[in-house]
């Protein structure tokens, strides 16, 4: 009898065995990144159209083609990015939730917001920088200057006259004007929009004597001739406006601000799913029909480590917290 029922226990014991070595493969298979039967959210915290939505679609696609799984963009805009970068912020590091991060995201608004609700340091895993992208001054065809030294002699003979306009108050164009400002000595009056499309509405019009915005939302104005380039704000010149010479060129050492935006995951991302989203994002990028895509929008292709983006991240904060100190900026 005991006997017995030692075989029997033995059986089912064994028979237990069996049934969970024969889960154990699916069982890895799900716990595997990224699973199939699971898309990948990238996060987009501006509205769509603009330029951080479109070249995130255009990485997305070749992303979710590297990857073989769906790579879906959501965007999430509000509150100058801060709401869809605190959200991913707040996500489990799963490799699921991605932020397509900017230069506003991650290095103005920490400059500007001191109740800003992330840390863009300490909160999140970098992946890559995915594009730079290089700013530019523009104004209107009545501002009676075609360079840089024109424009601060008449700033300096009209003191307070001219203006500049910009898409947010805080943002890239806001802190990179008031750098510029600082550099040059000039005397400008800011008058901050909500977005560019209206800064740009206004200084078509005439309304506003310069801006300075990203070439992809400045270059359709420039070449329709309703705006004229100054200088761009770049080491080299700009492929896109060869004639156009940079900030240094023109006089004002040191000055080179870019736009860029690049591939977040919350912080706590383990390093294989880091690896791996690192290694995908740079295929992607090697892509030659998404590079010519993003060359088309005045974009440079960096797919840096996340190491080196890491840098680029500390090195911007610490940059504009200067500026906005210096200029007196802090937005609530």
């Amino acid at each position: 009898m005991q006997r017995r029922n030692f075989v029997t226990r033995s059986l089912a014991a064994a028979s237990a065995l069996v049934a969970l070595s024969s889960l154990q493969p699916a069982i890895a298979a799900d716990a595997a990144w990224p699973g199939a039967d699971q898309p990948i959210r990238l996060i987009v915290p501006f509205p769509p159209g603009g330029t951080a939505d479109v070249v995130n679609r255009l990485f997305a696609q070749q992303l979710a083609q590297v990857l073989q799984t769906s790579v879906i963009v959501e965007n999430k805009a509000g509150a100058g990015g801060s709401l869809g970068t605190r959200q991913v912020a707040d996500a489990k590091p799963d490799g699921y939730t991605l932020l397509g991060a900017t230069s506003s995201t991650h290095g103005t608004n920490p400059a500007v917001y001191p109740k800003l609700p992330y840390d863009a340091v300490k909160d999140f895993t970098p992946i890559t920088q995915v594009i730079t992208v290089p700013g530019v001054l523009s104004v209107h065809p009545s501002v009676k200057a075609n360079n840089i030294k024109e424009l601060v002699a008449l700033s300096k003979a009209h003191p307070g006259q001219l203006s500049y306009a910009s898409s947010g108050a805080g943002g890239l164009g806001h802190l990179a004007m008031e750098l510029f400002k600082a550099r040059s000595g000039m005397e400008l009056m800011h008058v901050p929009y909500r977005g560019a499309g209206p800064a740009f509405t206004d200084l078509i019009g005439g309304q506003v004597s310069m801006l300075w915005e990203p070439l992809p939302a400045s270059l359709p104005h420039i070449k329709s001739g309703k705006i004229r380039p100054i200088a761009v704000a770049t080491a080299q010149r700009s492929s896109e406006l060869p004639d156009v010479p940079t900030f240094a060129e023109s006089g004002v050492a040191g000055y080179a601000v870019q736009a860029w935006n690049g591939l977040l995951a919350p912080k706590g991302l383990p390093r294989d799913i880091r690896d791996k989203l690192h290694k995908a994002s740079v295929q992607a990028l090697a892509d030659p029909q998404l590079r010519q895509r993003l060359a088309e929008l005045g974009g440079t292709v960096i797919a840096s480590s996340p190491n080196d983006f890491a840098v680029v991240i500390a090195n911007d904060v610490a940059t504009w917290k200067r500026v906005a100190a210096t200029s007196k900026i802090s937005l609530d």
